[in-house]
């Protein structure tokens, strides 16, 4: 793959830390270690303006990273207008609304991608985590996912432990791969990290949906493995009761854990603050956005439909104001800076 050389033993890159080179109090020997990356190195100083750093200045600091799970540009510039510091682009959400398909494994690499660079370029400081579903295909895809996510501005990515054809973690009838090959793809990622120019601070998650299929004892295994391997973030998904998420939590720290919210989902919907007394770091809740959507362009669809005007759906929201949602101000002003007129007058 032009560009990046995945197989070079560059200093950047450090799959398999040597005894020498971990801390006496660091990870034993065979698990990987990248002493730049260690989370102590992110405690001190001002929030960075580079949004992988900047998340992982929010892992390694105290407090819970509430993500909201994003489906446009409309629900991220409301998601950042509310106050959010990190954004989650769910993979159902991005499918539904790019492709108006189910979460069944059909949307590419390039359709995420393609999101990834609308909603990072809104706000490039604040750190989204993006769904990367399986890597799509081998290590090689999964190392082009990585590169291509890292490109797009993107902060961190999850990658699974279902087959391909895979689905919505909160529906039935899942499958998972075996351990090795959700390791492998657990490998290939950190190595594509590490192998990007300049040292990239790209957060790595690991995620199984194994605990609906083969149990919580399977699930926690593969999680604690992805860790040795060099997931940053472990993301237990599918987690049903608030004394498993505890009991995940301790099992794997101190890594972080992630829990995914979906209302009628799997896991209970625990709120920001009951998740992070019971220990998680991040939580993100998946279809926020698209399910709210939903409704609201139902409501307005039917009253359409039933009084022949869009006058009550619109709540007073003329084109102006509307427009200052996506950004109209800030467009103005720019224009204003660079000596331009075109819009003296909105």
């Amino acid at each position: 793959m032009p560009g990046i050389d995945f197989f070079s033993n560059s200093s950047q890159a450090t799959a398999v830390a040597p005894s020498t080179d971990v801390p006496s109090n660091g990870p034993a020997t065979g698990v990987y270690y990248n002493a730049r990356l260690d989370p102590k190195n992110y405690l001190e100083g001002p929030l960075s303006d580079n949004a992988a750093t900047r998340l992982r200045q929010m892992l390694a600091r105290p407090g819970i990273v509430v993500a909201p799970g994003i489906c446009d540009g409309i629900s991220a510039r409301v998601a950042l207008e509310t106050g959010f510091d990190c954004l989650y682009q769910s993979g159902a959400a991005t499918t539904a609304s790019r492709l108006g398909q189910p979460d069944l494994a059909i949307a590419t690499m390039n359709d995420f991608v393609g999101a990834a660079q609308m909603v990072c370029a809104i706000n490039p400081s604040v750190p989204v985590i993006a769904d990367a579903d399986t890597g799509f295909g081998g290590p090689i895809n999964v190392a082009r996912t990585v590169t291509q996510y890292a490109r797009a501005g993107v902060a961190g990515l999850h990658i699974e432990d279902q087959v391909q054809t895979k689905r919505c973690g909160h529906l039935m009838g899942k499958q998972v791969v075996s351990r090795e090959e959700f390791l492998t793809r657990i490998r290939a990622a950190v190595i594509a990290r590490d192998a990007i120019p300049g040292g990239s601070d790209f957060v790595i998650i690991g995620r199984t949906d194994s605990a609906q299929v083969l149990g919580m004892e399977e699930a926690l295994t593969r999680l604690r493995l992805a860790a040795d391997a060099g997931a940053d973030v472990c993301f237990i998904e599918g987690v049903k009761t608030a004394e498993l998420l505890k009991d995940t939590v301790a099992a794997l720290a101190p890594k972080p854990v992630l829990v995914n919210v979906i209302s009628g989902g799997l896991t209970p919907s625990f709120t920001y603050h009951e998740a992070e007394k019971m220990g998680a770091k991040v939580i993100i809740f998946s279809l926020v956005s698209c399910v709210a959507m939903t409704h609201a362009v139902r409501e307005a669809m039917r009253s359409l439909k039933k009084t022949g005007t869009d006058f009550s759906s619109a709540k007073g929201m003329d084109p102006k104001a509307f427009f200052e949602v996506v950004g109209l101000n800030e467009v103005v002003e720019f224009d204003k800076k660079a000596g331009g007129s075109a819009f003296e007058v909105v």
